[in-house]
């Protein structure tokens, strides 16, 4: 299945993305959730398929959740997440 994406990232919580149908816009996301998400900035418009590398979740889980629900929300890393990703760029600045 591919399925182009529009995604907007939210004013309130860093590194928070909305992913959802472009034909489709925000028509089927809750007005709860667009409250807490604050106003949606667009960030960018994507062809997205199954086999698409994204950088911290599988492409087939946006796919199903849009399919499913019609939007999919992806949530800020977790402190450990954090810690883990600063650790490593550590690791490559002094290996490099």
């Amino acid at each position: 299945m591919k399925r182009i994406c529009q995604i907007f990232r939210s004013p309130r919580k860093p590194e928070m993305y909305l992913y959802v149908d472009k034909a489709q816009g925000l028509a089927e996301v809750p007005e709860a959730l667009l409250t807490q998400f604050g106003e949606p900035q667009p960030v960018m418009v994507l062809a997205l398929d199954a086999n698409r590398k994204l950088a911290r979740v599988r492409a087939v889980e946006v796919l199903d959740a849009i399919a499913a629900q019609g939007f999919f929300l992806q949530m800020p890393p977790t402190d450990a997440e954090l810690r883990q990703r600063e650790n490593a760029r550590s690791r490559e600045q002094a290996g490099g």
